[in-house]
């Protein structure tokens, strides 16, 4: 129950700041905002606030901002305040302000963690085994953390680069790694696996050591946008390698993400922000990608209006969403039911 909650409160965080961002940007242009929404269905709450009505709906799992001018059934398509009647520049902007929130947040949230809990940077002039992650070939061989790895085979390796360097050119092979344990020899096999990041490359998951610095306020926000970057880079590079088919897809569907959420909260606050961050900074990035529904395509519908001089048909432009909108909630199905059975496996 307790994951459920903090599931909940960490999507609707992302959802409230990514919605905030357009409504933000629409009272900022003095465009008029009918409703603000968190989730989607019938409303649970609402309240109105002059022109505006705040809500929030049965499902918690989107939301959405609307503006006048953007029905065509409705009697405000002639409303000079309405969204349609907007230079598309000033629409491309409130458009875009919702995923540059979550941006935001995430540079927020990472800059929060340097500034509270230090940035770590690892220590590669040593073979030093500094974490053993659960469950990788490192692990199930019996490596330890605070092991040093003193060689490779009949390599010896002193540096962490070269460690690496052995490991990744090495999937599928079995490796007998030579390893110092309290002051005794150890010889341990590992078989590397494909780094699923790294298509061709070994991956037996270990990490070095790291070195804890604690900057101040600027260092810190300057850690979290590198960080924020980092992510987006990482998130796009999977991407990609998808489409090649380079790696296999991999998507989380809500139950999915509920349960990194309840193993990062196992982990402890840091992790969960940490988690929280990553997760904004991609919501943000996948509403960029031009998919009927998502921002995106929206910002793609105003560039071809700004190139042509004269708008789409909305009517046609709301069905192409309406349809992408559609599709993307079958897709959560999907990948929910994926998840389900993947959690009924232990997979």
């Amino acid at each position: 129950m307790q994951t459920f909650v903090i599931s909940v409160l960490v999507f609707g965080l992302i959802i409230l700041v990514h919605e905030f961002g357009h409504f933000l940007a629409a009272r900022a242009y003095g465009v008029k905002v009918l409703e603000f929404a968190i989730g989607f269905g019938p409303q649970v709450l609402a309240v109105r606030r002059r022109e505006t009505t705040y809500s929030l709906r049965v499902v918690p799992l989107g939301g959405f901002v609307r503006l006048a001018g953007t029905n065509p059934e409705e009697d405000d398509m002639n409303d000079p305040r309405g969204f349609n009647n907007q230079p598309v520049l000033r629409r491309m902007g409130i458009i875009f302000a919702g995923p540059l929130m979550n941006f935001l947040l995430a540079v927020a949230l990472f800059s929060y963690i340097a500034f509270s809990y230090g940035i770590a940077t690892p220590i590669t002039s040593t073979t030093k085994v500094g974490d053993v992650i659960p469950g990788y070939p490192a692990a199930e061989a019996g490596l330890q953390a605070g092991d040093t790895i003193l060689r490779v085979n009949d390599v010896e390796v002193i540096l962490w680069d070269d460690l690496v360097r052995l490991i990744q050119k090495s999937p599928g092979q079995p490796l007998v790694l030579t390893v110092l344990r309290d002051g005794e020899t150890v010889v341990l096999t590992v078989v590397p696996v494909e780094n699923q990041q790294e298509p061709g490359k070994g991956f037996i998951g270990i990490a070095p050591p790291v070195n804890v610095t604690r900057p101040g306020l600027l260092g810190a926000v300057e850690a979290g946008a590198r960080r924020t970057i980092d992510v987006t880079v990482v998130w796009i590079r999977s991407l990609v390698l998808m489409v090649l088919n380079r790696i296999e897809a991999d998507i989380a569907g809500p139950v999915g993400i509920g349960r990194l959420v309840g193993q990062a909260l196992e982990m402890g606050l840091a992790n969960l922000l940490y988690l929280a961050g990553a997760l904004s900074a991609n919501i943000g990035l996948f509403n960029l990608l031009p998919i009927p529904a998502l921002d995106g395509s929206r910002l793609v519908f105003l560039g071809i209006e700004g190139v042509r001089g004269k708008p789409i048909d909305p009517e046609k432009e709301n069905f192409i969403h309406f349809v992408g909108f559609v599709l993307m909630m079958l897709l959560i199905v999907v990948v929910t039911y994926q998840d389900i059975n993947k959690l009924g496996q232990g997979g």
